[in-house]
């Protein structure tokens, strides 16, 4: 390290994978993590692998030292970790005594292919001995190393056979002599490094990143770090109060099972429409867990250091999460599309899973759970893609006030359509597109963005009621009650015509809307002289003999 150190000071410049720092006692962590993003950042794009931070040399490269201490480190360390994406942190902090002065060698690892690194959501870059952000230019040559670098693909040096679960191989081989039946026979003829080269897991007998995950023993993850090969089933109770929790490992080809066997699939009664039997029904289908658990698998981000997640509340409520964005982009062109996508984030990994039958490539996966779920009457799967991360929720009951689950009724109506109106009955936005979508169809009214299905929706899906309740009534009929509750009680303030009359404006309306919706027809009805307010500050009707007519 010192001889290091003393190659870095013999340079003319500092470049821009290397940064000197006097940093005397401390150093301000917004700008460490800056310097942190652009070294990174620059020695990616310049094929190196580490970049430098050097603490205690000032800008002349004069060796003045530092009193950094070992907890500050630590902080310094964790505060990277926590504000970077993907979460990364310094390799090491390396020591060096030179002429009887403390110098920091702070080495900083390259950012992963394809993904720059961010500090607090900002990419930053060098041009030179500057610091700024990222240009154009150097993020697309990111977008580059995205399309052509696969994580799942790539070999691991020091692992071998050894370091596989013979139980997860047996298992592996089973699965795809069921994929495969026509090569049934000659497996019987392969060993263990044939199959695995053939069922495309190692390549050319070397261990991958695909074999660790699915068919590594435990004590192998570390092979794969900083990524993890982790998933946490959790059980939470109606307050969101955890309950239960187990950790699962590699390998994930048999770590999947045991997930799945920790659900709580109950049953689930209901009544159909036109029917006096209940319909008893599994909350959850088993394909909807096994593909949702599987695709988290198979198209986890795993550069992002993240593990899967999934969430089990007691009301009835799956919850799965992975790491990384959401490829194509939205789920409804996945569903109306129903095709295999062009590209994955983990091929090889992809490939793998699909010949041992833990997922397909022809589409219709993600469309099926929305079709299981759509005929069983349950809200369909709720998707989000907040935070670099997918998440669906699949919910195991019917839900009151939720219309798309009657439109299965309707004839005529796409499952895209069922979709919009889903997000309709759940309260989010549309897009504009989505909006004219529905009204061309006549199957939403109201504005934006307080929409609601139509009244022919209502008509043909047996939801009057709830449509009314949803709509609210309107104004003319609005101030016929305003009009009828004065007749019988003679005055009210606001507050009191606010208590009868909020609860019938319809569900699609804030109380504060409705709040000024009321205060607007009162003054509707002031101007038409219908009422006034008297010396109390209530309002009362006004009497036949007392109207102006204007005048």
């Amino acid at each position: 390290m010192e001889s290091l150190l003393r190659q870095f000071l013999s340079q003319d410049t500092e470049t821009e994978i290397l940064e000197f720092k006097e940093a005397k006692n401390q150093y301000d962590k917004d700008k460490l993590g800056r310097y942190f993003s652009a070294l990174s950042n620059e020695a990616n794009l310049k094929n190196r692998p580490n970049a430098w931070l050097i603490l205690g040399v000032d800008n002349n490269k004069q060796i003045v030292g530092t009193q950094i201490s070992d907890t500050q480190i630590n902080e310094y360390k964790k505060e990277i970790s926590d504000h970077t994406a993907p979460n990364l942190s310094f390799r090491e902090v390396h020591k060096v005594q030179i002429e009887g002065k403390l110098v920091l060698l702070c080495e900083i690892p390259a950012a992963p292919k394809g993904i720059p690194v961010a500090w607090k959501k900002q990419f930053y870059g060098r041009d030179g001995e500057s610091l700024g952000t990222l240009n154009i230019d150097e993020l697309d040559r990111f977008r580059e190393q995205s399309n052509a670098f696969d994580w799942s693909s790539q070999i691991i040096e020091h692992a071998n056979l050894d370091d596989l679960s013979p139980e997860a191989i047996a298992i592996a081989r089973q699965k795809y002599s069921e994929k495969n039946p026509h090569l049934k026979e000659e497996m019987n003829t392969w060993d263990d490094i044939t199959f695995l080269n053939k069922a495309k897991i190692t390549i050319q007998g070397k261990v991958t990143h695909t074999a660790i995950l699915l068919l590594g023993k435990p004590d192998s993850e570390h092979f794969i770090s900083p990524s993890t090969a982790k998933i946490s089933w959790i059980l939470k109770d109606k307050d969101g109060l955890e309950k239960d929790y187990q950790h699962f490992t590699c390998p994930l080809l048999l770590s999947v099972q045991s997930v799945y066997s920790k659900i709580r699939n109950l049953n689930y009664r209901y009544l159909q429409d036109g029917s006096i039997f209940p319909e008893e029904v599994s909350q959850f289908d088993p394909y909807i867990i096994r593909e949702a658990l599987h695709n988290c698998v198979a198209h986890q981000d795993y550069t992002l250091g993240g593990k899967i997640n999934v969430i089990e509340r007691e009301d009835g409520i799956l919850i799965f999460s992975n790491s990384g964005d959401f490829i194509p982009g939205t789920v409804e062109k996945v569903v109306e599309s129903d095709s295999p996508e062009t590209k994955y984030r983990n091929p090889f990994l992809a490939n793998a899973m699909v010949d041992l039958k833990m997922i397909d490539t022809i589409g219709s996966g993600i469309r099926r759970m929305f079709v299981i779920q759509k005929n069983k009457y349950f809200p369909l799967p709720d998707y989000d893609f907040s935070d670099r991360k997918v998440t669906v929720k699949i919910t195991g009951k019917v839900v009151d006030l939720n219309y798309a689950r009657k439109l299965a009724q309707m004839p005529g109506l796409s499952l895209n359509e069922i979709m919009l109106l889903d997000k309709v009955s759940k309260g989010k936005l549309l897009e504009e597109h989505e909006i004219q979508q529905l009204k061309r169809k006549k199957l939403i009214e109201g504005r934006k963005p307080n929409f609601h299905i139509s009244a022919i929706v209502a008509k043909k899906s047996n939801q009057k009621a709830d449509y009314i309740k949803l709509k609210g009534i309107d104004d003319q009929y609005s101030m016929a009650l305003i009009k009828e509750y004065l007749d019988k009680f003679k005055v009210a303030s606001r507050s009191d015509i606010e208590e009868f009359l909020l609860d019938k404006l319809g569900d699609r309306f804030s109380d504060e809307q409705k709040k000024h919706k009321v205060k607007n027809m009162l003054q509707k009805m002031k101007s038409m002289e219908e009422i006034r307010v008297n010396q109390e500050r209530k309002w009362e009707l006004v009497p036949e003999g007392e109207k102006t007519g204007g005048i």
